[in-house]
């Protein structure tokens, strides 16, 4: 079984790569492996929305035209068993470059089907350090951009910095959980009425 973490901040000592860190512990105690990457580190163009309908080889072919480290995470994404995306909270917010990786993935994911992270497996967490308020509103933001991919939302953390000691023996629990590949399923029928 294999992670891919996909963190929105650049800090790899900070709270939201601890938060990582705690998954990646209670993966591997599972028997998986992982990896966790840095958005901030890596070499990541905004969409340069190619054409003058705003689109480009995205929604003809699913793959973008910008060449630098895009590609290789998509790859990463693909090959992972299950994924985390985790961002710190900014001004209420994903943080920017989440935001700039979700624009692209949802780019290349729109036409094709099925999409390719149809499905996956994948948990996601939002980290306010300040009040705290905005970690709903990230995690709500973060929710829709990951869905619009095809990945299957399994579990949606929020973690502030009141309650961060809380939640690191919880993360480690969802580590070790999301190593057993938990799906959604297809929705139940709705009962008779």
């Amino acid at each position: 079984m294999n992670a891919f973490v996909v963190s929105g901040s650049r800090n790899p000592e900070g709270r939201t790569a601890q938060c990582g860190n705690a998954i990646r512990r209670g993966f591997a105690k599972a028997g998986g492996t992982s990896e966790m990457v840095f958005l901030p580190t890596l070499k990541l163009e905004r969409c340069r929305q190619c054409n003058q309908d705003g689109w480009g080889q995205c929604r003809d072919q699913g793959t973008c035209i910008i060449e630098d480290d895009f590609a290789a995470q998509v790859d990463k994404l693909k090959a992972a068993d299950v994924a985390v995306f985790m961002s710190p909270v900014y001004l209420r917010d994903l943080s920017e470059s989440m935001r700039g990786f979700l624009d692209r993935l949802r780019r290349i994911s729109f036409r094709q089907n099925p999409r390719p992270m149809q499905g996956k497996p994948t948990v996601l967490l939002a980290l306010a350090g300040g009040g705290g308020g905005g970690a709903p509103t990230t995690s709500a933001n973060l929710e829709n951009m990951v869905q619009m991919c095809g990945f299957d939302v399994v579990d949606v953390i929020n973690v502030r910095r009141q309650n961060f000691d809380l939640k690191i023996p919880m993360l480690e629990t969802v580590g070790a959980w999301l190593a057993t590949k938990p799906t959604s399923g297809p929705m139940p029928p709705m009962p008779p009425r």
